[in-house]
């Protein structure tokens, strides 16, 4: 699962010195490679297992970089580090029109900057979550989270991030940042994230001596 956490007009990298999900539905249509995954273990998956140690403070300050860059590079997202992570909020109403999937012309350009900054660290993964608000019914709502984080993983994939490191989640309205209670709050829980983790190789990387982070 890919997280990244957008928000219009909202910028901040927070470095924090530290290197349950709705079954998925049908509906979503995902590129050929990119993962899907569901309940306990989509939302596992996102926080991934911290390796702390002096591997895991290679691997921080790997991702420091790339959460600098991201911060640099994308003026309309929120870039926070998160343990070992980097989390990327996208604000839906950035992304799409209220009831679609379709990304619109501004968010295009907003992934085209993530992209940009995700070849450039090719050894991540990501975990990409679609959240609503509480308006529609269980079922509208976890079938759309799910369309909007497939339509977030294929134009990264079009845009040459590999498929393998793709992995989708909708979580519906079960996850809200906020209570549903005014128009402002649902608007903040309308959300596409996602979450950069380490992979294998990376690890191994770090662990060996071979990652040297400037």
């Amino acid at each position: 699962m890919l997280i990244v956490s957008v928000l219009v007009g909202c910028k901040s990298w927070t470095n924090t010195g530290k290197g349950a999900a709705i079954g998925v539905g049908a509906g979503a249509l995902l590129g050929a490679g990119i993962g899907k995954l569901a309940g306990n273990t989509a939302a596992g998956a996102a926080v991934g297992a911290a390796v702390g140690g002096a591997t895991g403070a290679v691997i921080g300050k790997y991702m420091d970089k790339q959460a600098a860059e991201l911060e640099a590079e994308m003026e309309a997202a929120k870039i926070e580090r998160v343990g070992e992570s980097i989390k990327v909020t996208f604000d839906s109403g950035l992304l799409f029109a209220i009831n679609s999937s379709t990304l619109s012309v501004k968010s295009k350009e907003e992934l085209k900057k993530f992209s940009e900054v995700l070849n450039k660290y090719p050894d991540t993964n990501l975990f990409i979550n679609g959240h609503t608000d509480d308006t529609g019914s269980d079922e509208l709502n976890q079938s759309l989270s799910e369309k909007r984080a497939a339509s977030v993983a294929n134009y990264l994939n079009s845009l040459n991030v590999a498929a393998t490191r793709l992995t989708i989640a909708g979580f519906g309205e079960s996850q809200p940042l906020v209570e549903n209670t005014s128009a402002a709050n649902r608007a903040l829980n309308r959300r596409v994230e996602v979450i950069v983790n380490a992979n294998a190789d990376l690890v191994k990387a770090a662990e060996s001596g071979e990652l040297q982070v400037k």
